[in-house]
């Protein structure tokens, strides 16, 4: 270390590049530096590099830079302080030595042997050292020999002489360098003969050893378990034979099985085929490789036959009755409104002879998890079966119906004509009957309906009856044990899709194999409870949807056949609409009841048909009600019985229903209307009104005139000559009646029977006899207090006959609303009770208000009539003042208030009650006091036959007063201001 070594030979020159280059790349390659690796006394290996030196001393490390001439703290430092620093790190260090050491020995030594090779190279030309060296090929021999004469070729073989022995040379040399290793390796190989030569005697012994046991002890044995193998190979085979015989019998009965229908016998062989197919028995079978597809066939004819006679016994035996039904129709041609036949029901043998039948069907679709889809596949069969039934019987009933003569008039005007020469589409020939004949096709549609329903009722009724009430019977473990395993099977075809659906959804598998193992290995009762359930409810909803859906069907095609004609049935007669309106509701009801739900479709479109019926019913009873006002002459009429006994009829329950609400005795009303109005055709009645109308007399129309006294004592004398008219009677009181009112009598009561008949409509029919009230009332108030009479009716004036003749028409309706609001409230919902109730009070507030204007316009004729003869008063005083007065007469003037005050009376007396008389005079009175004291006391009386003449007039008009009807409880009668006037003015006549 203390100096640098200097190089002793060529192979240090040669090598220090290489070694240099290896160092120094170590050294980068662990990014390491010099002074960290020799400064660290503690590692236990170290990488860096280090001088090559071809001594045994230690490397030396390369030269530092040379210290600075300057002192530097420190450096008197000597070798020797740092002897603990070379102790602790000497051991490592020699340890480094020697590993350096060997590596550059082995490398020198690889650097020898290369430069040995490349030496030899490097004499002997490439040529010789080739693979594919051949001296015989002509191109290798030219290359090697290019000499042509004998000179040259001595030379040559000269070189190849020398050659050979430089070949020679370095490979004793490579050789010697190799030879302990070699002779190492030759001992080592001696060795290995010995073992090998000893190891193959062994194996010699061993062999030998072997084939004595072989012979003596295992031989015997060996034989005995292949005697033994071969024994039970022979008995498998014997079972597998059997087995194979077993399964090819069964297969020929499992054919015949199917081929006789034998259902039951067929699944029984299909469960033992199907075990041995899901276990290992059949397994390698070439022979048995379609026997799945055949099983899966057989099961599927199995399915077919059951499904088969399953549809049978529970569809197309209905065939029967519906021939029977449409060739009962034709017989008679007519099925009675509520006849025999509307009741379709099996008794108790057929009951228990049907369910014997399906019985065996039922069990074997459980068997199979077949039910739930023969149940839909039943369901469209008979939906689609009800539809073809219905549609049949109408083509065949039509062609009956058709020729039979119509004797309703409103069918010869609407029924559509047969423009195709006799082959009218369905609908045409459906619009084409006549009401009647329309309501006997949907009594026999109904009767067809019935019976599929109740068919269809009794197989749900019976599966039902199967799957969760066969206790006691003798198969109600055929059954438990059934559901049990279609249960099981429907879940295994859900597990076999991948999915876990609703039993609804399931297709039934082909194999009931895995049934077995899922009650092997389940041995969870509550799984199998659940899967039971699930199964048995799936069965009972599907057998509920299937009546259901007949009866949606069935009213779908009712609800289609009253669409077809629905233009015409709005403009029917109220009892043709209901008699339509009325089978269309049985026919609901016992279709809902067999069904078990609502059928919303059919109740929409009767109700939406009724509907339209009362609109167009109320719109023909306005414009009827309009004319039939327009042509009154407001003249009165006898009332004919008809109408009495309706107003009898319709509010004779008053008593009955006084407090509470009572249908039955609205119904009762109904049906004596009824009967009352089926005695006389409407329009007989209407024409006779119309005719008596014009036939009666006006007492007072001649009478344009007060002093017209001829023409009034002839209309006394005839009034007088001619009996009572006949009056309409309600509550005791009597009231005179014209034209219309009894028309709007008559509408009134046909409202309460739409009421009471469409009892969904009640808030409807409220609304329109609101309407007709309201209409009513205000026409004839246009009409009479109005004067538009004059205009369209043709009368001359408006008389104080005509006010108290219309008084007596809405004093009478306003008598009658309560008892209509009455009755017509008993069917509206209480929802709309409260706004309707409103509307009527209304109604009858608007009535009574009609009514107190006519009173009120009756006295203001009195009080005009009065002030136009006051206003020749003065005259007739100033008269008399200048001339004498010999006459001991009232006065023309009187005379002629007291005539027209009593024409009033007469007329008021005979036509209005005597409380509407009693307080229309009370007014006429108030104003003849008033007025004429008025008029007197501004006369200028000078004369003293003028003051007499003026004496006589009031007492005659007094007399006249106090004859009129009133209800003052004065003493005289009607005391008021005129008697206070005569006491004042004419005290002294009085006294003479």
């Amino acid at each position: 270390m203390d100096s640098k070594p200097s190089p002793s030979s060529g192979r240090y020159e040669n090598n220090k590049k290489p070694y240099l280059s290896k160092s120094v790349s170590d050294a980068n390659s662990h990014n390491q530096s010099l002074a960290s690796i020799l400064n660290n006394p503690h590692a236990g290996k170290s990488d860096g590099w280090w001088w090559p030196s071809n001594s045994s001393s230690l490397p030396v490390v390369p030269e530092f830079t040379p210290l600075n001439p300057l002192p530097k703290p420190g450096s008197d430092i000597a070798r020797t302080d740092f002897l603990p620093y070379i102790t602790s790190f000497s051991d490592p260090f020699a340890r480094f030595h020697d590993i350096q050491q060997h590596s550059k020995s082995s490398l020198l030594d690889d650097q020898n042997g290369e430069n040995a090779l490349v030496a030899c190279l490097r004499e002997v030309p490439s040529l010789y050292f080739k693979e594919d060296f051949q001296l015989e090929d002509g191109a290798t021999f030219k290359a090697a020999c290019p000499f042509r004469t004998t000179a040259e070729n001595l030379v040559m073989q000269e070189k190849l002489s020398q050659y050979l022995d430089v070949v020679e040379l370095h490979l004793v040399r490579e050789i010697s360098l190799r030879s302990s290793s070699f002779f190492e390796a030759q001992g080592q190989l001696e060795d290995l003969n010995t073992k090998i030569v000893e190891g193959c005697k062994r194996i010699r012994e061993l062999k030998e050893t072997i084939r004595l046991l072989d012979t003596n002890l295992v031989g015997p044995a060996r034989k005995l378990q292949e005697l033994n193998v071969k024994r039970s190979d022979l008995v498998a085979l014997q079972n597998k034979l059997k087995l194979i015989i077993y399964v090819k019998q069964a297969l020929s009965t499992l054919n015949l099985l199917v081929a006789s229908a034998d259902c039951a016998g067929a699944l029984d062989v299909t469960d033992d085929l199907q075990h041995l197919l899901d276990g290992d028995e059949l397994a390698g079978l070439h022979c048995f490789r379609h026997l799945r597809d055949e099983l899966a066939t057989s099961i599927d004819s199995i399915n077919s036959i059951l499904s088969a006679e399953f549809l049978r016994i529970t569809i197309q035996e209905t065939g029967n009755m519906d021939a029977a039904i449409t060739s009962k129709f034709k017989a008679r041609a007519t099925i009675a409104i509520n006849g025999e036949g509307h009741e379709a029901k099996l008794d108790e043998e057929e009951t228990s002879n049907f369910r014997d039948r399906l019985l065996p069907f039922v069990i074997g679709l459980l068997r199979t998890a077949k039910l739930p889809a023969v149940l839909r596949i039943y369901r469209d069969t008979l939906t689609a079966d009800m539809k073809t039934a219905i549609k049949t019987a109408v083509e065949e009933l039509l062609r009956v119906l058709v020729a039979q003569p119509s004797d309703s008039d409103f069918v010869a005007g609407e029924r559509v004509a047969d423009t195709d020469g006799g082959s009218s589409s369905l609908a045409s020939r459906l619009r084409s009957l006549a009401p009647e004949s329309f309501v006997q096709l949907l009594k026999a549609i109904f009767m067809i309906v019935q019976a599929h329903l109740v068919q269809a009722s009794e197989v749900k009724k019976t599966i039902e009856w199967i799957i969760c009430h066969l206790d006691d019977h003798y198969a109600a473990d055929s059954v438990a044990a059934a559901i049990a395993l279609g249960a099981a099977a429907a879940e295994t075809a859900s597990e076999s899709d991948g999915q876990i659906t609703t039993f609804s959804q399931f297709s039934p598998p082909s194999n009931f194999s895995r049934v077995f193992s899922i009650q092997e290995k389940g041995n969870d009762a509550t799984t199998m409870s659940n899967l039971s359930r699930n199964f048995r409810a799936d069965i009972l909803r599907e057998n509920t949807e299937a009546v259901f859906a007949a009866c949606d069907a069935a009213h779908g095609r009712w609800a289609k056949i009253l669409g077809v004609r629905a233009p015409l049935h709005s403009k029917l007669r109220l009892q043709e609409f209901l008699n339509i309106y009325n089978i269309t509701q049985e026919f609901i009801t016992v279709t809902e009841k067999i069904g078990g739900r609502l059928g919303y479709s059919i109740r929409g479109t009767i109700q939406s048909q009724a509907k339209a019926f009362v609109d167009f019913q109320h719109e023909s009873r306005m414009a009827k009600l309009k004319a039939i006002l327009d042509q009154e002459n407001w003249a009165e009429i006898d009332v004919p019985d008809e109408f009495q006994t309706i107003v009898t009829s319709l509010f004779s329950s008053k008593s009955e229903t006084s407090g509470h609400a009572d249908d039955d005795s609205a119904d009762t009303a109904t049906s004596k209307i009824e009967v009352v109005r089926n005695s006389s055709d409407p329009s007989m009645v209407d024409a006779g009104l119309l005719n008596i109308s014009h036939n009666t007399e006006q007492t007072d129309s001649t009478k344009t005139h007060p002093d017209n006294t001829a023409q009034s004592n002839d209309t006394k004398s005839r009034d007088r000559g001619r009996s009572s008219p006949r009056m309409l009677s309600f509550g005791g009181v009597a009231y005179h009646m014209v034209n219309c009112g009894l028309i709007l009598v008559k509408m009134l009561s046909e409202y309460i029977d739409m009421n009471n008949s469409l009892t969904g409509l009640s808030s409807e029919v409220v609304h329109r006899v609101v309407d007709i009230l309201k209409f009513f009332n205000t026409r004839t108030c246009q009409l009479v207090l109005g004067a538009g009479a004059m205009q369209v009716s043709g009368l001359k004036s408006i008389t104080s006959k005509h006010l108290a003749l219309t008084s007596q028409v809405i004093g009478f309706t306003y008598t009658i609303i309560p008892e209509i609001k009455r009755i017509l409230f008993l069917r509206v919902p209480e929802t709309h009770k409260g706004l309707l109730m409103l509307e009527v009070d209304r109604v009858a507030q608007d009535y009574k208000v009609h009514r107190d204007e006519i009173h009120s316009k009756l006295v203001q004729i009195m009080r005009e009539r009065l002030l136009v003869h006051l206003r020749s008063l003065p005259q007739i005083v100033e008269s008399l003042n200048r001339q004498e007065d010999t006459d001991s007469q009232p006065s023309q003037f009187a005379r002629s208030i007291t005539k027209e005050v009593g024409l009033l009376q007469r007329v008021l007396c005979r036509t209005l009650h005597e409380v509407d008389v009693q307080a229309i005079f009370r007014q006429v009175v108030i104003i003849f006091h008033s007025q004429i004291s008025e008029a007197f006391s501004r006369l200028d009386i000078s004369s003293q036959q003028a003051r007499q003449r003026a004496y006589r007039d009031v007492q005659h008009l007094l007399g006249c007063i106090r004859s009129l009807p009133s209800d003052s409880k004065s003493n005289p009668p009607n005391w008021g201001q005129l008697d206070e006037f005569l006491e004042q003015s004419f005290d002294a006549e009085a006294s003479q």
